[in-house]
């Protein structure tokens, strides 16, 4: 009992804290500078950790300007994680995303790109807009991994979205996503994977004690004149090493 009283606790907080997101966002993003914007994502993604139960910790310092930030991909809290470090980037998400309620209208209002994954020509299309974004000085972000995984180990990276990168020569940076609580080094309970809901997920992330997320962002590196395939594998294995050190 005292357990379901917690989450419903925690679901009336994050949609009170969700809702107010979406009114700043509507109301007031259009008047405020660029600082002041990543000002509050940075704020408004630690209160979306800290009021669904989870403790947040940084190690390594994000590049920010004319990069681009890949990560390993977990869980729907990956973006508030990846937030709460680098508030200045815009994501790369997957279409899908836009049907899921008030999280996707919010996404989009804050500048999210969205791809169509199996559509080739959609895939060239998002590649252009992230290589002027990054030519401009912008910070995006991507899941070259393409779909969640379990946590402990990568799924293959994906070359395609790192050409934009190589494209206009901006530094590629590694964040390193790990989810975990006081029993378990990779928590089963943020896992979002296989046939896993929305809806089911966020109730048993609610529902857990202790859940904690880390961010690792790694050195920047350079891509002038690199293999995007031989790149992909290398920061693949960088990524990899870093979970099997947690």
């Amino acid at each position: 009992m005292l357990n379901l009283a917690r989450v419903l606790w925690r679901i009336l907080r994050l949609t009170l804290h969700l809702f107010t997101g979406m009114a700043v966002v509507a109301w007031r993003f259009p008047a405020w500078s660029a600082q002041q914007r990543a000002d509050y994502v940075r704020a408004w993604s630690l209160g979306t950790l800290r009021v669904a139960g989870l403790g947040f910790s940084v190690q390594g310092q994000p590049r920010g300007h004319g990069t681009l930030l890949i990560a390993n991909h977990v869980s729907w809290l990956d973006i508030p994680a990846l937030h709460a470090a680098c508030p200045e980037a815009r994501f790369v998400a997957k279409a899908d995303m836009l049907r899921w309620p008030l999280l996707g209208w919010l996404a989009r209002s804050i500048g999210t790109v969205f791809i169509e994954r199996e559509r080739k020509r959609d895939a060239m299309r998002v590649v252009h807009h992230v290589a002027e974004t990054l030519q401009q000085g912008g910070t995006v972000a991507v899941f070259p991994e393409g779909t969640t995984g379990p946590g402990p180990q990568m799924l293959p990276v994906h070359a395609n979205l790192l050409q934009a990168a190589i494209a206009v020569e901006a530094p590629i940076q590694s964040a390193v996503l790990r989810f975990y609580s006081p029993t378990e080094r990779f928590a089963t309970a943020a896992q979002f994977i296989g046939d896993t809901t929305l809806l089911a997920s966020v109730w048993r992330v609610l529902s857990a004690r202790g859940l904690s997320v880390e961010v690792v962002v790694l050195p920047a590196q350079a891509t002038a004149h690199a293999d995007r395939r031989a790149l992909a594998a290398h920061l693949q294995q960088e990524m990899q090493a870093v979970l099997d050190r947690a």
